[in-house]
């Protein structure tokens, strides 16, 4: 490769890492900036007067802590259920004789591009009709739903590749189909469930438009709604919403870089057992 691609490719990575990161650089540096610094001219871009007072003002002034209590169970439980049910759904698409798979490969890819604002309507008509509005039900559910179809598709790859000659043996060891699944298939398929877990808990940990719409109570709301509503009307603190936000992207990114690390050790031990 010449020199000349190589630099446009090495400019276009820039510009993609830059995009990516300069944003998230951008907020966390605002976090520790006071309120009469950001909006000082020419811009600042390191803090000269660092202070934590951001921090301070978000966990104490509003109830950050409460919002995101709220998150971390609402995003825990919509994964489990999601990948209980991707597990059960796509064994039964990797592995049962089940007619018309084409359609249903199909069907999961089109569900899986519908937006949320198109089931808001039918969805708080079923929360409010069952008395589940202002619960951890009323989102769970909801967000294992979105995740299911994707978090199938990722893991019917993955159970595909399991020989099946690995569950025939332990169904003769005594095992059940369940059994097998859940003792064997998944295991193997680490790699898979992780990935479908990220997905679905990243997916839950954003969701703003059924937070709100499902959960109005203060007590009741999610980080992202909480931190919409640290605006005043006529104000709009940055620093406050941005150190919000960086109390909110750290679980992702603690969830993240944990899963990257296992999905990576899954893939050297089944490319070691292999």
């Amino acid at each position: 490769m010449r020199w000349g691609s190589r630099l446009w490719l090495w400019a276009a990575a820039a510009v993609v890492v830059v995009n990516g990161f300069f944003p998230t650089v951008w907020i966390l540096l605002t976090s520790f900036k006071p309120e009469a610094e950001l909006t000082r001219i020419p811009i600042t871009w390191w803090p000269e007067n660092f202070t934590l007072q951001n921090y301070v003002q978000a966990l104490t002034g509003a109830p950050i802590g409460r919002y995101f209590l709220n998150s971390l169970i609402v995003a825990t439980g919509a994964t489990a259920l999601c990948v209980f049910v991707s597990a059960l759904a796509a064994y039964a698409l990797a592995r049962l004789r089940i007619p018309h798979k084409t359609l249903i490969f199909s069907l999961l890819v089109g569900v899986s591009m519908f937006p949320t604002v198109t089931l808001l309507l039918p969805l708080f008509e079923m929360v409010l009709a069952l008395g589940l509005r202002n619960t951890y039900i009323a989102l769970i559910l909801p967000h294992a739903a979105l995740s299911i179809p994707v978090a199938t598709l990722v893991l019917v790859s993955f159970f595909q590749g399991i020989p099946k000659d690995l569950e025939a043996a332990a169904m003769v060891d005594g095992c059940t189909r369940l059994g097998a699944l859940w003792r064997v298939v998944v295991p193997l398929s680490a790699p898979g469930v992780f990935t479908a877990s990220i997905l679905a808990f990243v997916n839950s940990w954003d969701e703003f438009l059924l937070a709100l719409t499902l959960m109005p109570s203060q007590a009741m709301r999610t980080l992202p709604v909480g931190i919409q509503f640290l605006q005043g009307e006529y104000t709009f603190p940055w620093p406050l919403i941005s150190a919000a936000l960086v109390i909110a992207l750290v679980p992702v990114a603690l969830v993240i870089a944990v899963f990257q690390e296992r999905v990576v050790g899954g893939l050297t031990q089944g490319g070691v057992k292999g």
